[in-house]
């Protein structure tokens, strides 16, 4: 059995906050695979199901962000599981919007739901990690993460939540990058292009004149007392 749990805040206020991408991306796992209806145990709403044959349970933890170790924690101890049975969904700062990375372990980044699952079921879980972007200015970061999406986002969005359920059964395969390599978007006709072109050759660099100079032997005349002053002046030494 594996727990799916998405990081967000409980409550409309929040439910199209950036912050609540990992709500999001449970609610559009629920919609597309066979399970049953949400109830509420473990301070979360939950929702038992397969994906592909393997028994899952989706997680919303309704203790709000800092604190959703609490509701996975317990949840891993009923089922007698342990940290590499979790897949924690959360959203990114540091990845450019709709840019996705999943991890196993590492640190939590400064984000309070991570940090709160480290504390209450240990490190060695895999992170799936949905980009937002960075407003770019420490002192945003805060209403950023908790404004809601802009309408301009909705297209990448919904493409990358259909992304995430088509391929969700390689998020239980080894370290993930299966499912990655599915995510990854191919290169495009001007990046293969690009590859494809021959490098741009050199030209040789310029002598000064001097050196040109240097290496330019005269016409020396072939007879006559010019002849023979600029022999010994150019000329070869006999």
């Amino acid at each position: 059995m594996k727990i799916i749990v998405g990081l967000g805040n409980p409550g409309p206020k929040y439910a199209a906050n950036r912050h609540n991408i990992g709500f999001m991306a449970i609610d559009a796992l629920h919609r597309k695979h066979p399970f049953g209806p949400w109830s509420k145990k473990f301070k979360a709403e939950i929702s038992e199901g397969e994906i592909a044959g393997e028994k899952v349970l989706l997680m919303k933890p309704q203790t709000f962000m800092n604190l959703s170790g609490e509701a996975v924690g317990e949840a891993m101890r009923f089922y007698k599981l342990g940290p590499g049975d979790i897949i924690a969904i959360h959203d990114e700062l540091d990845l450019p919007a709709g840019k996705v990375k999943l991890k196993v372990g590492g640190g939590h980044g400064g984000h309070n739901g991570l940090k709160s699952i480290d504390a209450h079921c240990g490190r060695d879980y895999k992170r799936l990690r949905l980009g937002i972007g960075h407003p770019g200015a420490k002192e945003l970061v805060h209403n950023h993460v908790l404004g809601d999406f802009a309408k301009v986002d909705q297209g990448w969005l919904d493409e990358l939540m259909d992304d995430i359920t088509l391929n969700a059964e390689l998020l239980f395969d080894g370290d993930g990058s299966k499912f990655m390599n599915k995510l990854a978007p191919p290169p495009t006709k001007a990046e293969k292009k690009d590859a494809s072109a021959p490098k741009a050759q050199t030209a040789p660099k310029a002598q000064s004149h001097i050196h040109q100079a240097r290496n330019h032997k005269p016409d020396l005349p072939a007879t006559g007392p010019m002849a023979d002053m600029l022999k010994r002046m150019f000329g070869k030494k006999d």
